[in-house]
């Protein structure tokens, strides 16, 4: 069966459903970023291969197959092409945790990745090869399918005039008051950075955004966008601000609250943005049904 990404699908005459259902993988770096995902799946199996625990099933009509892959660039690479090589995906959601980089950014904001960057790779030596890329980017319309899906969940966008930001409030003032449920969670469609290395301390994260302009940093978005692109798939990378790149691996890992309660918000935004996206390509393939 050719591979086809989803916007080629929402454009086919789609007679046969059974042969040509879109899968989508989703992908986490830590276990409890996708177990919630594992929870929703219809007609669930499990397989341990290539290294990876991998649940198959079903989500509104969509294929849906996900993994945890691990930390780090080479671990999200690995486990993206296996997802698209072994079970045709055509679409990789990207859901974790991140630094925050941005000061208008706080605790459980959300990045939108609509650029993804690396940190520490020549990425003139990473251009020579396919897709010829230096820097690599989230689907339009997936990201666009993200903010609506953050704004259904109450998100304000960090760089609007309805920003907590932009009108001069903080989130420090807002918890000082005792009143933390006064200070709406933003979103931002951004830049994220991804490298090798756990960034922490004033000098790194400086220099952090000296090197690429972001919005946050981890350790796989531009990996898992880099492979997505390389096969021509579609890709969207959602970030979750954890913390300001202020504190040690050890500590922050010992944290339960941000991390726990962040996957399970997480989850159930891409499992909104899954639904968003079944209703949008049966509209489209009605339409050409129809044509």
């Amino acid at each position: 069966m050719p591979f086809f990404s989803l916007l080629e699908y929402a454009a086919f005459n789609l007679h046969d459903w059974s042969v040509m259902t879109p899968t989508i993988a989703i992908i986490g770096a830590l276990e409890k970023e996708v177990r919630h995902i594992y929870a929703a799946l219809e007609n669930g199996t499990t397989v341990d291969e290539a290294g990876l625990h991998i649940a198959s099933g079903t989500y509104h009509g969509l294929n849906i197959v996900a993994t945890v892959a691990g930390m780090g660039t080479v671990n999200a690479a690995a486990a993206t092409q296996h997802l698209i090589s072994a079970y045709g995906a055509n679409t990789v959601i990207f859901s974790g945790i991140a630094g925050g980089l941005n000061p208008a950014l706080h605790i459980a904001d959300v990045v939108i990745g609509e650029r993804l960057r690396y940190l520490d790779t020549d990425t003139a030596l990473i251009a020579e090869s396919t897709p010829g890329l230096e820097e690599f980017a989230s689907s339009d319309y997936l990201v666009d399918l993200a903010e609506e899906a953050l704004r259904e969940h109450g998100y304000v966008n960090a760089a609007g005039a309805d920003s907590p930001a932009d009108k001069g409030a903080s989130r420090a003032v807002v918890k000082d008051a005792k009143t933390p449920d006064a200070d709406p969670k933003q979103y931002l469609r951004g830049t994220i950075a991804s490298g090798d290395r756990f960034i922490t301390g004033a000098e790194v994260k400086n220099a952090v955004i000296a090197a690429t302009h972001a919005d946050c940093v981890e350790m796989e978005g531009a990996a898992i966008a880099h492979i997505a692109a390389k096969n021509g798939a579609d890709c969207l990378v959602l970030r979750a601000i954890s913390d300001n790149c202020d504190e040690e691996y050890d500590a922050f890992s010992t944290r339960v609250f941000d991390l726990d309660e962040y996957a399970q918000s997480a989850s159930v935004l891409v499992l909104s943005l899954i639904q968003r996206l079944s209703t949008q390509l049966d509209a489209k393939a009605n339409d050409e049904l129809d044509a």
